[in-house]
């Protein structure tokens, strides 16, 4: 089979320029090939389309060779740069190929030429795959460095925004429904959910959630979001679902891919003010080695495809440069915040899973989401708790940093009968723990703690007590994995903020459950 070669001739003589090119076709190549003769002609060529090689002529009418050289690197284009000519001396090749040209070959010698564009097709392609890492380094460097920041802006307006949430949800159960003083806590409540709601997507973004994975059939999730998502996408949009009968399930957090999905619709929608079609497909997919190696940490193996593709106004190079960056936004003024795409490749990188966009002006935009593929039958998407908060006696240590969470959550669950042991930090935790060791019936432990953080500190009191009941609290981990690992063995993790009736039913349940409890190591 021919081997595609867009190729940009530099050359006077339209003999010569057919002769090249049947050399290059019993070469095993199917040219594409445009002519030029002068400077003019080739800026117009360089303009119009994307070159494999450009074969120059050395001495022209007019026009050198060394000019069209000038001229093709001027425009920083990387493309090989290949003389061939009868007339160029050994001093004046090497001259040229200082200057930026790959090699020539003399007319000649026109036997040598394929090899040298074997050989410069290869190193141009290495040299992009080099480039595209390089970008890729730069780019995960800066994108880090902005995580960390975010996170930890993140971490701390959860303590903040989950103390006034739990603080309006008590202030609501204290007076009547129709009260004024009900409106204006409800107000407080919904605005604190907004704001938490900010700071997910700061987290996404930073990759610092806390996930909580389950095996989920993607087609289950594109049906039931695009029905939630119809009205808002509008009655110019046409959806279309193309979605694979025999699709492999992911181990994914639903939310989260929920929100990667969701945050795609809506960019779809905006890129196409005028209407236009959405279409979203699920396949199966096999990465190879050599697609994952431009990919990170991607590793090769069987994947979950999910596209949302538009046929939108699109996207030049320099935006898709800028798409993933936080708050960086192409819609005016108060339409966005500029996190909808950062958090989306944040949620995806922290699945270990890939991201890929293909766009052109005018063309439409294509996202792709690879997620690893996983065993097992899927389980349902979301589980909704209407069951009535139940209290107790028991009691229960709560170990804290913040002091307005710590106060918030011991309010709320002294309300309820709870006798609570107050814990200002690991350390003191552990100390806590120690003097009333028979007493305590669960733990309620945020994770990032000074001192001795929450993992720790429970690893500690759990060698006395194995299989004791806890809840890990976290808005930001850096102990991701580690967290996760504990989840799969029985510990029970609670999101920041979290409201009043959330945790009261998480200490309810495993308070509960806390007879048959395995022991977590």
């Amino acid at each position: 089979m021919a081997t595609p070669l867009r190729a940009l001739i530099v050359e006077d003589s339209d003999n010569d320029c057919r002769l090249l090119l049947s050399v290059l076709q019993r070469g095993g190549y199917d040219v594409t090939h445009k002519r030029v003769c002068n400077g003019a002609a080739l800026g117009v060529g360089l303009e119009e389309g994307i070159w494999d090689i450009v074969i120059s002529d050395y001495s022209m009418p007019g026009f050198l060779g060394t000019e069209a050289l000038t001229i093709v690197r001027k425009k920083d284009l990387d493309v090989p740069f290949v003389f061939l000519s009868g007339t160029i001396g050994e001093e004046v090749a090497v001259n040229a190929m200082r200057a930026g040209a790959q090699d020539y070959v003399i007319k000649g010698k026109v036997a040598r030429l394929l090899p040298v564009i074997q050989r410069e097709l290869h190193e141009a392609e290495l040299r992009r795959e080099r480039k595209q890492m390089e970008r890729r380094v730069r780019q995960l460097e800066k994108f880090e460095a902005l995580g960390k920041l975010a996170g930890g802006v993140a971490h701390d307006f959860n303590n903040v925004i989950g103390a006034i949430m739990g603080w309006a949800e008590l202030g609501l159960d204290r007076v009547a429904s129709e009260a004024y003083e009900a409106r204006l806590f409800r107000n407080i409540r919904d605005q604190a959910r907004r704001a938490a709601g900010l700071t997910r997507q700061l987290l996404a973004y930073a990759r610092r959630q806390v996930l909580e994975p389950k095996n989920i059939n993607l087609n289950q999730m594109v049906n039931e979001t695009t029905t939630l998502l119809q009205k808002t996408l509008g009655e110019q949009i046409e959806v279309k679902m193309l979605l694979a009968p025999d699709l492999q399930t992911t181990l994914a957090d639903p939310s989260q891919i929920e929100q990667v999905l969701m945050n795609l619709c809506f960019n779809a929608r905006d890129a196409m003010p005028k209407g236009g079609q959405l279409v979203i497909e699920t396949r199966n997919v096999e990465l190879h080695s050599q697609y994952c190696k431009l990919h990170g940490d991607a590793r090769p193996g069987p994947y979950v495809q999910i596209s949302v593709c538009d046929t939108g106004i699109g996207m030049d190079t320099a935006t898709l440069e800028r798409i993933f960056e936080p708050f960086f936004t192409t819609k005016e003024p108060g339409k966005g915040t500029g996190l909808g795409l950062a958090t989306v490749s944040g949620i995806v990188n922290q699945h270990g899973g890939i991201l890929d966009v293909h766009s052109e002006p005018g063309k439409g935009t294509a996202f792709r989401v690879y997620l690893r593929a996983s065993e097992g039958d899927p389980e349902p998407l979301h589980y909704v708790d209407d069951a009535p908060v139940r209290g107790g006696t028991e009691t229960i240590l709560i170990a804290e940093d913040h002091e307005g969470m710590r106060d918030m959550a011991r309010e709320i669950l002294e309300s309820l009968g709870y006798h609570l042991i107050p814990a200002r930090d690991g350390e003191d935790a552990v100390n806590q723990f120690a003097a009333h060791r028979d007493a305590i019936a669960l733990v309620l432990l945020d994770v990032i703690m000074p001192k001795l953080d929450g993992i720790d500190a429970y690893e500690q009191m759990s060698k006395g007590r194995p299989g004791l009941p806890v809840i890990f609290s976290s808005g930001y981990s850096e102990h991701g994995a580690k967290l996760a690992a504990l989840a799969t063995k029985g510990a029970t993790i609670l999101q920041k903020p979290y409201g009043s009736k959330d945790l009261a039913r998480k200490v309810r349940e495993l308070l509960d459950k806390a007879g048959v409890l395995e022991p977590i190591h």
